[in-house]
């Protein structure tokens, strides 16, 4: 299957049978990102998380007591 990076426009090849080929095939809202670019938005956002300013914002964990 051909992919191509939302971020820098790399056209690259990934194999049919892996489940990351799956979801793009069956859900048009996900979107592919090559390597050297999810490593490097991981670093930058280490980063961010290491000054202190940068906050995650998570739904609250709810509590189902059934």
């Amino acid at each position: 299957m051909r992919v191509k990076c939302v971020i820098c426009d790399k056209i690259e090849s990934i194999n049919d049978d892996t489940l990351q080929a799956k979801q793009l095939r069956n859900r048009p809202i996900h979107t592919y990102m090559c390597n050297p670019c999810h490593e490097r938005i991981a670093a930058n956002t280490k980063k961010r998380m290491a000054t202190g300013n940068f906050r995650l914002y998570r739904s609250p964990a709810e509590n189902n007591e059934w």
